[in-house]
């Protein structure tokens, strides 16, 4: 299991519970697709051992297990869809397959939330996941997914710049 980094804490907005079912639903995406966890048993452990609790040092802050379980079993379900989607978003020079498993998992959970949930504004679900990609990374991954996830939200048709 992947957990985030520690990270200074003023660098990043306090994450919501929400914000906190996002992170939980990567790491969680990482172990299915790393360690070939069924998603039954994913829900199961997150669900009774990760939300909210310390594991191993590390605090898993409090989270939305509704949400969380959405997410996950969104992708899970939804994931023929999504691959393609997310493909057709990134750099040309950087297919689905050459991104590592983190960053999957960030732009997979992204693109359920961008193409099944039009009820969550576009520009809210590319801030959060661009602060999830923080937490993981200090390159310039942020910004590959913020530009991937943006050009995935314009092809499904939301616009980004309209206030909810």
């Amino acid at each position: 299991m992947v957990t985030a980094p520690k990270r200074d804490p003023e660098a990043f907005r306090p994450a919501n519970q929400r914000g906190a079912a996002r992170l939980a639903a990567v790491q969680a995406l990482y172990q299915m697709d790393v360690g070939r966890a069924t998603l039954e048993d994913t829900l199961a452990q997150f669900g009774s051992f990760h939300l909210g609790r310390e594991i191993e040092g590390e605090q898993y802050l409090p989270a939305d297990a509704d949400f969380f379980r959405q997410i996950v079993s969104g992708v899970a379900k939804h994931q023929l869809a999504i691959d393609p989607a997310v493909d057709q978003a990134l750099a040309a020079n950087w297919p689905m397959e050459r991104v590592d498993a983190t960053l999957r998992a960030i732009l997979r959970a992204a693109g359920f939330e961008l193409l099944r949930r039009k009820d969550i504004p576009a520009r809210v679900v590319i801030t959060e996941y661009v602060d999830v990609a923080r937490a993981f990374y200090e390159d310039d991954a942020s910004g590959l997914v913020n530009a991937t996830l943006d050009s995935l939200a314009r092809a499904a048709g939301d616009d980004l710049t309209a206030t909810k």
